[in-house]
Parts: structure tokens; sequence; C-alpha cells
């Protein structure tokens, strides 16, 4: 079972305990959607904001998250990319 998470009304004013079960659920603008798996913590989160947010029950598997790569990783890639292509040139 997956929760659907769209967060409905402006933060502005929120407390900094809320901004961050804000970004904790993964929403940053307003009228944002998420699809998360269905877990005790979730529900802890949107109990603590929801007067800003609005759950619904949805059919299926919330998706996996794609894993990144650290910042210093990929910056390190670029560069090393970069210089390869100044020596190409």
């Amino acid at each position: 079972m997956a929760l659907k998470v769209k967060l409905v009304k402006s933060f502005a004013g929120a407390s900094s305990d809320m901004l961050d079960t804000i970004r904790g659920l993964g929403l940053k603008k307003f009228g944002e959607e998420r699809i998360l798996k269905d877990t005790p913590a979730i529900r802890g989160m949107w109990f603590k904001v929801k007067h800003l947010v609005t759950l619904e029950n949805v059919s299926g598997e919330a998706p996996t998250p794609k894993r990144r790569k650290p910042a210093k990783v990929a910056l390190r890639e670029r560069a090393i990319a970069y210089q390869v292509k100044q020596h190409q040139a």
C-alpha cells in the first residue's frame, strides 16, 4: 500500500520543525505530490503537518527512490570529464 501526499497550503510562517517535516516528506513546492510507502513514520509526519497537506491511499507500491552519487564524487567526475575534453580539443 502507498500514500499520495500533496502540499495544499503554503508553509509560510510555519515553524522550523514543520518545515523539516515537509522536507522529510519530500515536498518542496506548493501543489507538489509524492507517493510514499505507508509506514508509521510517514503517518506521524503527516499528522504533524496535516493542516498543510492532504493524504490519499493509493493502490500498488511506492516507487523506490533512485540512488544519488555523493556531491563530491559527482563533482570529481565532471571535473575529470572536463579535463579530458580540454585535452582532446
